[in-house]
């Protein structure tokens, strides 16, 4: 027998009505490209965005179509994504941080139509669009004031995003779509081989705000304001445009504006009370309050994924400023959430150590996703905190398949699991840790060393900016640790600080055997470490 409830599709449409009707006043907040800070409510971002959807239509875009962004966090951004996708086009959101021929790759890869970009990225674009297969048109994302000239190829039209709009209707009635319609595109970022696209729907986005906003995840309010410092181009910003939207959020936009100065001031300016990004950015927000002496005023969380967190970005914000720093984890292929840290009723840590040591693992896992560990003979692992295994993913908002692309059809495996290419412990609790990504564990003598730990340590030392562990061959033990160091501007450190700071932190056969220093290390589009450029440098064929 079937239930009596009503049955409607699941569409982002739908998060759009609900956040002008019931938040009507609420604010967004753009640090604009332009230069100077942009406000409006919600009320008027809905009249603006179905005033670009009506712009999309009469270009005739199709349903299905392909609809580019090269952009920054921003007002018109948002619009973007809630005009496209509502009205059965497809959000493809680009990273600038790529260089010229990937982008071109990407774009004809996924046939786009029509490409937004913001001012300062139009150089990249104009490289790009040398190559470009599909593109009809490139709308310039500002005013008629501040319209600049583009080198393209003459065949593609240069529109302005204010007089694109400008004459449209403010009234759009959103078609009612199949949930599984595709509502948006992303690429992952492509340090091996080509980026790969995931392609999403309406299904697993709505699916994805609802995980995010569990109280065990990272749940949002309308009494909140959330500024995303992760990309809106990375994984949807982490799928916050839509989760913030759902539950009336204040939202919070940077621009390109990343440094820690510039955070600070606009943190502190609009009261924001939760944020999100990469390590890396935080690192250099801690850095900026240390030497600075400000404080952030009114930041209660922190939600730290990408990439492993060090220890000392948990204990300098919990310590020095009293915020909360919450370890999640996910990937492109996931929406992204998969897991989040926070602690269970029964846990009380009687010290600061074993506070901070609860707080490492990437966290248990969110309604709605699913994980497991595999051994190399594809045997389930026992989730005692201790066995290693491969990461394999499945759920409401996972991937199912590649975007027009078969050849990762081995990471795909019967029941809906993925393997995610993670290297991972799961506890009796079902808390995660990652140690590594398999391409990246340090085989020694038939053990594994984890770069993530040797790294998180070693960033740990005052006077180290950032570091990374990579293997290096040893004819005994077929692999061995390196350590390389970038250390803070104007600091010397030596091999033997490095060693010395290790010790009793790390079992001695784990100790890297070689330590090498660089003034930068190289970092990908999303703020990765781009190991496969180390081993170039420091490895020796």
């Amino acid at each position: 027998m079937l239930g009596l409830m009503q049955d409607h599709q699941l569409l982002i449409s739908s998060i759009f009505e609900h956040a002008i009707k019931s938040y009507p006043t609420q604010e967004i907040v753009s640090n604009t490209v332009e230069g100077g800070i942009h406000k409006y409510s919600f009320k008027e971002w809905g009249l603006r965005t179905k005033k670009l959807a009506n712009a999309l239509k009469s270009t005739g875009l199709k349903i299905g179509d392909r609809v580019g962004t090269l952009a920054w966090n921003g007002y018109r951004h948002l619009e973007l994504y809630y005009a496209t996708s509502s009205s059965g086009l497809i959000c493809h959101t680009l990273n600038p941080r790529l260089h010229h021929d990937q982008i071109s790759y990407i774009v004809n890869h996924a046939e786009d139509k029509i490409l937004f970009v913001d001012l300062n990225i139009a150089p990249l674009l104009e490289e790009a669009s040398k190559n470009f297969s599909s593109v009809q048109a490139v709308v310039v994302m500002t005013d008629k004031k501040n319209m600049i000239d583009l080198n393209v190829p003459k065949d593609i039209k240069i529109l302005c995003y204010e007089e694109f709009i400008e004459k449209e209707s403010d009234e759009f009635h959103w078609p009612e779509l199949d949930e599984r319609t595709a509502s948006s595109l992303c690429y992952t970022s492509g340090t091996t081989g080509n980026p790969k696209g995931v392609l999403y729907t309406h299904r697993s986005t709505v699916l994805h705000a609802f995980g995010v906003n569990l109280k065990d995840a990272i749940p949002y309010g309308s009494k909140d304001c959330v500024l995303p410092v992760v990309p809106m181009f990375h994984v949807n910003a982490w799928g916050t445009p839509y989760a913030a939207l759902m539950c009336g959020s204040k939202i919070v936009f940077p621009g390109p504006k990343l440094d820690g100065e510039s955070l600070t001031d606009l943190m502190n300016a609009e009261k924001v009370t939760i944020s999100l990004g990469v390590p890396t950015v935080w690192l250099l927000l801690l850095n900026h309050l240390r030497s600075s002496g400000k404080k952030l005023e009114t930041v209660k969380r922190l939600i730290i994924g990408g990439s492993a967190c060090p220890r000392t970005l948990f204990e300098g914000f919990g310590e020095e400023y009293n915020v909360d720093v919450i370890h999640a984890w996910g990937m492109t292929e996931m929406s992204p959430i998969g897991t989040a840290n926070n602690p269970l009723f029964n846990m009380n840590p009687v010290d600061k150590k074993e506070f901070y040591d609860q707080k490492m693992p990437q966290g248990r896992t969110v309604f709605g996703h699913e994980m497991k560990l595999l051994d190399d003979k594809d045997n389930e692992v026992e989730q005692d905190g201790v066995k290693q295994g491969r990461l394999l993913s499945r759920g409401y908002w996972v991937l199912k398949s590649y975007y027009n692309d078969e050849t990762q059809k081995d990471r795909f495996f019967d029941g809906g699991w993925f393997d995610t290419g993670d290297i991972a412990t799961i506890d009796k609790n079902g808390f995660m840790t990652i140690t590594d990504r398999n391409k990246d564990i340090i085989k020694s003598g038939g053990e594994w060393i984890s770069s993530i730990d040797l790294e998180n340590i070693c960033v740990g030392h005052p006077d180290v900016a950032n570091a990374a562990a990579i293997a290096i061959p040893d004819e005994k033990w077929d692999e061995r640790p390196m350590i390389i160091v970038q250390p803070m501007p104007g600091k010397t450190i030596t091999e033997k600080d490095i060693l010395d700071f290790y010790e009793g932190k790390i079992a001695k056969w784990m100790m890297p055997d070689k330590v090498a220093f660089t003034e930068t290390i190289p970092l990908g589009a999303t703020g990765k470490i781009l190991k496969n450029k180390l081993r170039d440098m420091f490895v020796k064929n």
